[in-house]
């Protein structure tokens, strides 16, 4: 205990030296700058902007409450980190969340790190730390990735070492933002998956894209049935038999809908007497329960 209260003490005087006009720090080589660069300062709230270069755009209300909880019991457990702008003003780099539930429960201060930034910088470090984040929707990380290619002018091999992720990685991310943005939205609000995403990005229409996400989401498509409903979009002869020349018309006109109905390629067989048979194939027991209810509903 003795050793955190020393450590706020020292962070309290380090804000003390920030607010002094003398003691301006502009630049790492000014004088104290060794003394404030790295170590945990004690800032006003007040005195803090925030990242206009933040990749985040949603933040939940009810974990932010429930975080706000936790710093009231137990406080800053880990500072933010900011950017120095000009005398006692400064710019969130990292930590969005902890400095919005600081000033929900009313604290005047918060531990942060301060850092020497130029615009570039700052937006390069808030996109990637939030991008190594496990709580950012698919979305967001492809709009972060897509962030460092336009305005800092990273090639994907190059953010693939700053963010210590596969270059392929990177390359299905960016993918989705080809998709309709209601997809999009659909994806960030949780309905569909970045599986579900990935299997439409072939499909260049957009009105098409949507008129399989609508199905998606009203049959609660699997990422497999999506895959093949995709890929009978690309050959629709696939869902036809071999011998559909065959096949009387009434069977041929209800093929298509079978097929679009179950997510599947449906088989029909017909015999010379007109008896036949339908196969619906399943690829897994999820798939087989998927099956299952749409068939309990048609009755």
């Amino acid at each position: 205990m003795a050793k955190a209260t020393k450590k706020q003490a020292l962070g309290r005087g380090l804000s003390a030296l920030l607010k002094d006009p003398s003691n301006d720090i502009q630049s790492a080589q000014d004088k104290n700058a060794d003394t404030i660069i790295g170590n945990i300062v004690e800032l006003d709230l007040d005195a803090i902007e925030i990242n206009p270069f933040q990749p985040r755009t949603n933040f939940n209300e009810e974990t932010l409450r429930e975080l706000a909880s936790s710093i009231k019991e137990l406080g800053v457990i880990q500072p933010i980190t900011v950017r120095k702008l000009e005398f006692n003003k400064f710019q969130l780099v990292s930590g969005e969340r902890r400095f919005r539930a600081s000033k929900l429960i009313g604290l005047n201060t918060i531990p942060a790190y301060i850092r020497i930034a130029n615009d570039q910088e700052s937006l390069e470090m808030a996109l990637v730390e939030n991008i190594q984040r496990q709580d950012l929707d698919p979305i967001e990380i492809a709009l972060s990735y897509q962030r460092l290619i336009d305005e800092i002018a990273l090639t994907q091999e190059q953010m693939s070492e700053r963010v210590g992720k596969k270059r392929s990685t990177i390359a299905n991310y960016l993918r989705l933002l080809k998709l309709d943005p209601i997809i999009q939205t659909g994806m960030r609000d949780g309905f569909i998956s970045m599986g579900h995403g990935r299997a439409m990005i072939n499909i260049e229409n957009q009105n098409d894209q949507l008129d399989i996400y609508e199905k998606i989401i009203t049959d609660k498509l699997s990422v497999r049935a999506t895959e093949l409903l995709v890929k009978n979009y690309h050959n629709p002869s696939a869902n036809k038999p071999s011998e559909s020349q065959q096949l009387p018309k009434f069977v041929k006109k209800g093929i298509k809908e079978f097929s679009e109905y179950f997510g599947h390629k449906i088989a029909v067989k017909v015999s010379k007497n007109g008896k036949g048979q339908i196969t619906i194939p399943f690829h897994s027991e999820e798939d087989f329960n998927r099956i299952k209810k749409l068939v309990q509903s048609a009755k």
